[in-house]
């Protein structure tokens, strides 16, 4: 398996699939899991969902997180397979029980918008804070909204702007947005145009929507020297910030 891991990694799909096969075939649900993966992707084989979905079915029975992850996929998006939600759901939470970040991630935002399954915002918040712990950067701004909403807690200002740097400083562009959008309201954070446009400036270069909601009413507060100012702030690499 390790062997494979370097081929898949340096681009060796094809070697890494001539490893991945004998193994698959004799049980091993992550080599089972890894085929399947190429199969969505075309990767060192042509696309074929339905084959995807099959080697992806014996992962999942197999007990592999990340194969019942990358079948609720499936299952989510109607690829290979009939549309079901459900299915999805129960695939997610299988993997996310299992210790799956990405999982608990998924598993987390489903519950909290509540439109293909019920809502649920406390189990919701514990999925994410379990990705959260696991550095699911996405889950570290969910958690920001959350506190920001009152979803199944007080609201709390200072949390929500915790949770947001920590989804911002993680890369995360919707985490950035807020974190911006927070700076600029003074909400769980002191004032700071410059940071808030720093922050947003960021967001935007990452596409998200919701930087769009503050970016130029913050811009139009600030001086030359300022948005300048800002600008310099933005091009520092999150792992150098202050």
């Amino acid at each position: 398996m390790a062997a494979a891991l370097a081929a898949a990694t340096a681009g060796e799909y094809e070697t890494a699939l001539s490893i991945w096969e004998p193994l698959a075939r004799t049980g091993n649900a992550r080599a089972q899991n890894n085929i399947g993966a190429c199969f969505i992707d075309g990767l060192g084989v042509d696309k074929d969902l339905d084959l995807a979905r099959r080697w992806l079915e014996l992962s999942a029975e197999g007990g592999d997180p990340v194969g019942r992850r990358n079948l609720a996929t499936l299952h989510f998006k109607g690829e290979g397979v009939a549309q079901d939600y459900d299915r999805a759901a129960a695939l997610y939470r299988a993997a996310a029980e299992d210790g799956d970040g990405p999982a608990q991630d998924m598993l987390s935002w489903m519950l909290l918008e509540g439109e293909v399954i019920p809502s649920d915002p406390v189990e919701a918040r514990r999925w994410a804070q379990a990705a959260a712990d696991q550095s699911i950067a996405s889950s570290m701004t969910r958690l920001g909204m959350i506190a920001h909403n009152a979803l199944g807690m007080e609201r709390d200002a200072v949390e929500a702007a915790r949770w947001w740097r920590k989804g911002a400083e993680a890369g995360d562009a919707d985490g950035q947005a807020m974190l911006g959008a927070a700076y600029h309201l003074g909400s769980g954070v002191p004032r700071d145009r410059i940071a808030a446009f720093a922050w947003l400036l960021r967001a935007r270069a990452g596409r998200s929507a919701l930087a769009d909601r503050f970016f130029d009413a913050v811009r139009t507060t600030l001086t030359p020297e300022e948005e300048a100012a800002a600008q310099r702030r933005a091009a520092i690499p999150l792992g150098e910030l202050p």
